[in-house]
C-alpha cells in the first residue's frame, strides 16, 4: 500500500498558499496549512478539502514567534516529505524608512521567521534522509532599489539563506528551491497598476512550485521567465549609473 505523500504549507491563508494547497491536495497528497489566522485557514482547508476531496488539516503558526517553532514541528501529525514557505509581507517603503518598527516587521516576516523555520526543518530533513523545502522570495531581492530596498534586502537575505542551504544539503540528497514570483495578482498587491506580462496568477505560481520541488526542476525558479532577463539586465548596470535611476 502506497503512504500517502504530506506537504506543509506555512502561509495558508494567503493567495499563493490557498493555490499551492489546492494544486497538491488536487494532485493526492495530504495537506498541512500553517497559519495564524485559524478562521480564515479552517475556511481554507474546508474548502480546498471539498474541491479536491482531499485530507487538509490545520495548525497554528505565527512566524514572528521564533521561540515556538520546535514546538510547532513537534506538534504535526507526521514530518512532513515538504514544506513550501509562501509567507510575505510587501509593507510600506516610505513608512519603513521612519518607523523602525514597520521595518522591523517587513525584514522578520519576509527572512528571520522564514528563514529559522525552513532551518529547522532541514535538520529533521537530513535526520531522515530525505525532504523537499521551498522557499518564496522575490525578484526583489536581486538587486536593491530605492523604491523597495527594505522588503528588497529581506529577500535577498532570504534568498541567500536558501542557496547556502541547498549547498550544504544537496550530498544530503534533500532538495531545496528558491521561487522567484515576480508581480502577483493577489490581496497584497491590490490596487497597485501590474504589467500584464510580468504578472503571474497564484495558481500559476503553484504549479511552478510545485513542478520544482517535486519534478525535475530547477533550484531557482522565476516564475515568469522574462523576469530573469530583466532581473540580469537591472544586475548588470553599473553602480555609478545605478544610482542615478529610480526603478
Amino acid at each position: 500500500m502506497q503512504v500517502q505523500k504530506s506537504v506543509l504549507i506555512v502561509g495558508g491563508t494567503s493567495d499563493i498558499g490557498r493555490a499551492t494547497a489546492l494544486a497538491y491536495a488536487q494532485a493526492g497528497w495530504r495537506v498541512l496549512l500553517a497559519a495564524r489566522n485559524e478562521d480564515a485557514a479552517r475556511r481554507n482547508a474546508d474548502d480546498i478539502a471539498i474541491r479536491a476531496e482531499g485530507n487538509v488539516s490545520v495548525h497554528l503558526l505565527d512566524i514572528l514567534e521564533t521561540t515556538g517553532f520546535s514546538a510547532f514541528v513537534d506538534s504535526l501529525p507526521v514530518l512532513p516529505d515538504t514544506v513550501v514557505c509562501v509567507v510575505g509581507e510587501l509593507g510600506d517603503q516610505a513608512q519603513a524608512q521612519v518607523d523602525l518598527s514597520h521595518a522591523t516587521l517587513v525584514l522578520r516576516t519576509n527572512f528571520e521567521g522564514p528563514a529559522l523555520l525552513l532551518g529547522l526543518f532541514a535538520e529533521r530533513f537530513a535526520a531522515r534522509g530525505s525532504g523537499t523545502l521551498v522557499g518564496v522570495s522575490s525578484v526583489a531581492g536581486d538587486r536593491g532599489r530605492a523604491s523597495n530596498y527594505v522588503y528588497g534586502s529581506a529577500k535577498a537575505g532570504f534568498t541567500a539563506f536558501l542557496s547556502g542551504l541547498r549547498n550544504r544539503l544537496a550530498p544530503a540528497g534533500i532538495k531545496v528551491v528558491t521561487t522567484k514570483p515576480g508581480f502577483v495578482r493577489t490581496r497584497m498587491t491590490a490596487g497597485m497598476k501590474l504589467p500584464l506580462v510580468l504578472t503571474a496568477e497564484p495558481d500559476e505560481v503553484a504549479r511552478a512550485i510545485i513542478a520544482a520541488a517535486e519534478l525535475k526542476g530547477r533550484d531557482v525558479v522565476y516564475v515568469r521567465g522574462i523576469w530573469w532577463m530583466v532581473m540580469t539586465i537591472i544586475c548588470g548596470i553599473p553602480e555609478r549609473i545605478f544610482k542615478r535611476l529610480r526603478i
